[in-house]
């Protein structure tokens, strides 16, 4: 049976500077979580708080009832039976993918350990490459590969430190689906930290977002991005258009108070029965929709719509918000 891994009320400080500051967070069994924040929120170092790669100041790291981590305690990483991976995958290079992926097995009657083997390797499509060497493999084969090794073990969570970065974007949307499938698989709590919202809200169950130290709001992907419990929620999970209450227009004014409305970019409509007009200033192609500027009322926005229903640069347009993707908030800050 697996067990829940929880980060409750964890800080870690380097000096005086709090890196991970009173961070509460589950993982739950068989889903996988995704951790967001830019560069220095405190992604790494949490991940190496839940591994035991360094120890808490305050708080506890909980693996059902078993404490792992807590003020002068650490359970070592090679005693917590959770599953590491990282973005440059650390295959032995002297070893084919098969003796990669047994490398966590010599413990094993050789029978096993050739099932797991054999497991592992298939449900992740290697099969065909179990005997190449690392250098002979693919970036996403190599991807595949550290993945099978870190999951034969049969280890009680896993842990991901922007697994996917390095793979040609290409390639990464296909690796990502077989390998996150067979994370799931496995039946165990899983984090996949990530500094690209599109990869967490397309390929996680549950997402939270990390800003300097701090946990910001933690959800299910839809639940966060329609529900942002804070305009720096809402900007971790993409563009948003920010706009201070005292410009709206009479007609886009929002129920209830709040100092800033946020509005994502395809939340802005084109609409011939608005009263609201705006001129288009710019038009860009971005794959199926069409980013366009508006400007007008005071206001310079940022419109996505769909190919058909693009305006030309220069033409005027009625323009609403739609209540789906406008978001009030009290103040820019957390």
């Amino acid at each position: 049976m697996s067990h829940r891994l929880e980060a409750l009320n964890v800080t870690r400080r380097y000096g005086p500077r709090a890196v991970v500051e009173n961070v509460s967070l589950s993982l739950e069994p068989g889903k996988i979580t995704a951790l967001l924040g830019g560069s220095g929120a405190g992604k790494s170092t949490l991940l190496r708080l839940l591994a035991g790669l360094e120890p808490v100041e305050t708080g506890e790291i909980r693996l059902g009832d078993r404490v792992l981590s807590a003020p002068g305690q650490t359970v070592p990483p090679e005693q917590r039976r959770i599953g590491l991976i990282f973005q440059d995958f650390a295959l032995f290079p002297h070893l084919t993918a098969e003796r990669n992926v047994a490398f966590g097995l010599k413990h094993l009657p050789k029978q096993e350990a050739t099932a797991r083997i054999d497991h592992w390797i298939g449900l992740l499509g290697l099969t065909h490459r179990a005997g190449a060497y690392p250098h002979e493999l693919s970036g996403g084969e190599q991807q595949r590969v550290a993945i099978a090794r870190a999951l034969a073990p049969q280890p009680d969570a896993i842990l991901m430190d922007e697994p996917f970065s390095g793979l040609d974007p290409m390639l990464s949307d296909s690796v990502r689906q077989a390998a996150l499938a067979a994370v799931r698989a496995a039946g165990i709590p899983a984090l996949m930290v990530t500094h690209d919202p599109a990869e967490a809200l397309a390929h996680a169950d549950r997402i939270a977002i990390l800003r300097e130290g701090r946990l910001l709001q933690a959800g299910d992907p839809d639940d966060v991005y329609r529900r942002p419990a804070s305009l720096a929620v809402a900007r971790a999970l993409g563009p948003v258009n920010e706009i201070p209450r005292a410009l709206l227009p009479k007609a886009w004014l929002p129920e209830g108070g709040g100092a800033v409305i946020g509005v994502r970019p395809e939340g802005v409509r084109l609409d011939a029965a608005s009263p609201v007009r705006m001129l288009v200033t710019s038009r860009h192609l971005t794959g199926p929709l069409v980013r366009l500027t508006l400007e007008g009322q005071g206001l310079s926005l940022i419109s996505l719509v769909p190919l058909s229903a693009a305006a030309a640069p220069g033409s005027e347009a009625g323009v609403s918000l739609d209540p789906d993707f406008t978001f009030t908030f009290a103040s820019s800050g957390f």
